[in-house]
């Protein structure tokens, strides 16, 4: 179960470094997320022992109990997986960025029980682009109201927006989704004057492409830890 997981996790980063010098970017600007939700505390642990930190998980009470098998560890863990709100609260104890605000009720809600512990929870809004739906985020239109309300919750930051977009088996054909999301990003910095640095887009079938359209965060899983069970 942990085989090759270093083997591919050099890979992974020689991908990375190779997408970034495409594109005449630094590769410190790209942090790589493991998605570790269906793995096992031993996988995690493997991948850690090859240098990796920050961890994405999809199920808030899955996460629970993996973070809590490796609290010894000096992990960061990501939401990016659609959080219910009465899940919120567990999973403003939990991790240190959530990937996916996609209403204001949300953003109340996280800000309520950030202020209870007290933490400041570090969140990113995620956009629906294509409308699909299987998949969760707020439209292009709701973004911007959304992004004002946020910053106004005092326990709740937003540092950028994350996008899914649907599945193709050219990584091309997904670009135009991850540059969509830059110049949404882009148009909201100017207009709203707060500063959006994140871009979390591009998975394993996809991530050079979003790199080279100014992905900050990529998350990854099977090149990491291989076709799950």
């Amino acid at each position: 179960m942990t085989e090759g997981i270093p083997e591919r996790v050099r890979a992974v980063r020689r991908r990375i470094e190779a997408a970034a010098a495409a594109c005449g970017r630094d590769p410190a600007e790209i942090r790589l997320v493991a998605v570790s939700k269906t793995w096992p505390p031993q996988a995690v642990a493997a991948a850690h022992e090859a240098g990796l930190g920050v961890f994405g998980e999809n199920y808030v009470q899955e996460a629970r109990d993996k973070i809590a098998a490796l609290a010894a560890l000096p992990l960061r863990w990501h939401l990016i997986g659609h959080l219910q709100t009465n899940k919120a609260k567990l999973a403003v104890q939990l991790f240190d960025l959530i990937h996916t605000l996609d209403s204001v009720r949300l953003a109340r809600e996280i800000d309520r029980l950030a202020a209870r512990l007290p933490k400041v929870q570090d969140v990113l809004i995620q956009v629906s682009l294509a409308g699909e739906e299987t998949k969760s985020g707020a439209s292009p239109a709701e973004v911007p109201a959304l992004l004002a309300e946020a910053s106004r919750l005092s326990h709740l930051r937003v540092l950028g927006l994350m996008t899914i977009p649907p599945y193709f088996d050219d990584p091309e054909r997904a670009r135009p989704y991850f540059a969509r999301l830059r110049a949404l990003r882009d148009r909201l910095e100017e207009e709203s004057g707060i500063a959006l640095p994140e871009l979390s887009m591009g998975m394993t079938g996809d991530f050079e492409a979003a790199i080279a359209e100014g992905a900050t965060l990529v998350r990854i899983g099977t090149a990491i830890f291989g076709n799950r069970p």
